[in-house]
């Protein structure tokens, strides 16, 4: 906890406006996306009549679209804020170069026997700890970035040759992977991936809030990490 000079515990300011934007906007678009996206793998049953008039699907395919390009440019912005804002804002970005200090690895055990109910105490950490830093780096920045690149991968299918999905995405996806049945597989599997990942920070986020000395799920809503009573 950092402290004054009388030794008194006080509010850190960590997550800057745009961190606390770029989250909640994750939030809504990934929910979006996994919806949207579990339709368009396994369809609705097909009704009779005009199919002008039963476009469901075709909605359903324009909002997944829609939140993808909100996903990836918001993805896009976060990137860019963890070089112009705090120390706080580039945690998860600095994991590789983490992986060669002993006492992160030091951190990262003592977190997991934490969490696990092997240990009374965890360590005192403003941002994100060690376990969390590592969750955030490998389950949701590099699930992400997968995400973002088969993703638009699909959609310069659709688009067609000399469209710039097709051009920065498909040509080179495609082939990478194996074709076009196996990237949709492992689009699908990635969605999943990202749902597990949504459901232990959950956990890990809720846990550290209700048993350590500090607030953790309000702080990411007015960005203070303030000492509970």
């Amino acid at each position: 906890m950092a402290a004054v000079g009388s030794g008194t515990p006080h509010a850190v300011y960590v997550w800057e406006a745009p961190v606390r934007l770029w989250h909640w906007v994750m939030v809504v678009a990934m929910f979006t996306l996994a919806v949207t996206g579990y339709f368009i793998g396994s369809p609705l049953p097909s009704v009779g009549g005009e199919a002008s008039e039963h476009f469901l699907m075709g909605y359903i395919r324009f909002v997944h679209f829609s939140a993808g390009y909100i996903f990836a440019i918001f993805f896009a912005l976060r990137i860019y804020w963890a070089f112009v804002g705090n120390r706080y804002a580039r945690e998860i970005f600095l994991v590789p170069l983490k992986l060669f200090s002993p006492s992160w690895w030091r951190g990262l055990v003592n977190q997991g026997l934490y969490y696990g109910f092997m240990k009374r105490e965890g360590g005192r950490y403003m941002g994100h700890n060690p376990l969390a830093m590592a969750a955030m780096f490998f389950m949701y920045v590099l699930g992400t970035v997968f995400m973002i690149c088969s993703g638009f991968a699909l959609y310069g299918e659709g688009t067609g040759a000399g469209s710039w999905a097709h051009r920065w995405f498909t040509s080179w996806v495609m082939p990478w992977i194996g074709d076009s049945q196996a990237v949709h597989t492992w689009h699908h599997l990635g969605m999943w991936y990202l749902i597990v990942f949504a459901i232990v920070h959950m956990y890990m986020v809720v846990r550290e809030d209700v048993f350590s000395k500090e607030t953790v799920i309000s702080t990411m809503i007015n960005g203070w990490r303030v000492p509970k009573p």
